[in-house]
């Protein structure tokens, strides 16, 4: 008996006024499955990535995570955020509020989880990401690599089924990048189901299943890493990588 796919889109279309930035996009995600989301700037991958959260609408197609399409709003809308953690390129904080108050906070109000018990999982997330010393830290008093590892804890807190990534590692420097990927590498290991959208290359081949690239909108060749970054299919991809590994 074959397991459903955790996620499944189908014929997902998302217009902003003239501009089609998905046009017809099919993708299945597996349980435990990580998915690599490749391409140049616009081509869609963070639209993508913000439809299956719901923070854009689809034009059109269809959305169902673990057997059910995506709600329109409401408490089932919240029940699905909760099920889906999202790390952003920009890490979201809140500045006015300690590592450990903005992991806690959401399994507080929308778990309903005790202060105490979720003050103890902020701070063995906090541990899992390597900054168990930052708990009363404030946003402003973090790197950038560490705020987006708060990030990160705070996303897991809410125990999610799924999580995605759009650009994690963007907005930091050199140096920051690298503890935040070993960061996601290690999430990977443990089996978590992950969408990344990024360009970092290197995440994508040695800690993704399978990598999607896009192009205008949709996904024009899907493969394992290997195969993707040794032995592209189409000429789009191989223009890709070819300038990717020029510079």
């Amino acid at each position: 008996m074959t397991v459903p796919p955790l996620v499944e889109l189908r014929g997902v279309r998302k217009s902003f006024g003239d501009f089609e930035a998905l046009r017809g996009v099919d993708l299945d995600i597996a349980r435990g499955e990580k998915v690599a989301l490749v391409g140049a700037s616009g081509s869609g991958k963070s639209t993508l990535c913000r439809c299956i959260n719901r923070l854009e609408t689809v034009t059109s197609g269809t959305i169902t995570i673990d057997g059910q399409p995506l709600p329109q709003e409401g408490k089932a809308l919240a029940d699905l955020r909760a099920q889906v953690g999202m790390v952003f390129q920009s890490f979201n904080l809140f500045p006015h509020y300690t590592a450990l108050e903005n992991i806690s906070l959401a399994p507080v109000h929308v778990r309903k989880a005790s202060k105490a018990d979720a003050e103890t999982e902020a701070r063995e997330l906090l541990e899992r990401v390597g900054l168990s010393d930052k708990a009363q830290s404030y946003p402003a008093e973090l790197s950038g690599g560490q705020q987006q590892r708060v990030a990160i804890a705070r996303a897991l807190a809410m125990h999610p089924q799924l999580m995605l990534f759009d650009e994690p590692t963007s907005a930091l420097d050199p140096e920051m990048i690298a503890e935040v990927l070993e960061v996601m590498s290690e999430l990977a290991a443990d089996g978590m189901t992950m969408l990344v959208v990024t360009h970092e290359m290197g995440f994508a081949r040695h800690a993704c299943d399978r990598v999607c690239f896009m192009d205008a909108g949709q996904i024009v060749e899907e493969n394992n890493p290997g195969e993707f970054f040794d032995k592209p299919r189409t000429e789009r991809a191989q223009d890709f990588l070819s300038k990717l590994l020029h510079h």
